[in-house]
């Protein structure tokens, strides 16, 4: 039986500058930096509350990938066609106004939903989330 999901792929453009993204401008922790066969990174990160969550960056570059694939991903992924996940925040607010100062391109401020506060960004590559404050 699954007892549990400790990991989740997010597929980037450049490693190196999703790692700057995710550790700088999103405050995530370094938990993996493995390097890999072919100059390839296993490089994980988390959130500070949430260690045992690990989102991989992973280049989509990575493995066998054929240079269509990588090309049709690479234009997914900078066409904000992925909606990646969703965050959240104990203050909103305060968390867009954070981020919004370290250069973190919002498409949409904190508005209310039914189901609480929500704003959306995109990382480095063009992925995107939602940051939620829930009721």
């Amino acid at each position: 039986m699954i007892t549990r999901i400790t990991h989740f792929t997010i597929y980037v453009i450049d490693q190196d500058r999703a790692i700057d993204f995710y550790t700088n401008k999103l405050g995530f922790k370094v938990v993996t930096d493995v390097p890999m066969p072919g100059g390839d990174r296993w490089f994980t990160v988390c959130t500070p509350e949430q260690p045992d969550i690990e989102l991989i960056l992973s280049p989509i570059t990575r493995g066998k990938a054929k240079n269509e694939d990588t090309l049709t991903l690479r234009t997914l992924i900078e066409n904000g066609k992925f909606g990646l996940g969703l965050f959240t925040s104990k203050d909103i607010f305060a968390t867009y106004e954070e981020l919004k100062a370290k250069g973190v391109v919002f498409t949409k401020a904190p508005t209310h939903e039914s189901y609480g506060l929500e704003a959306t960004f995109k990382d480095d590559s063009g992925n995107w989330f939602s940051l939620a404050q829930v009721k």
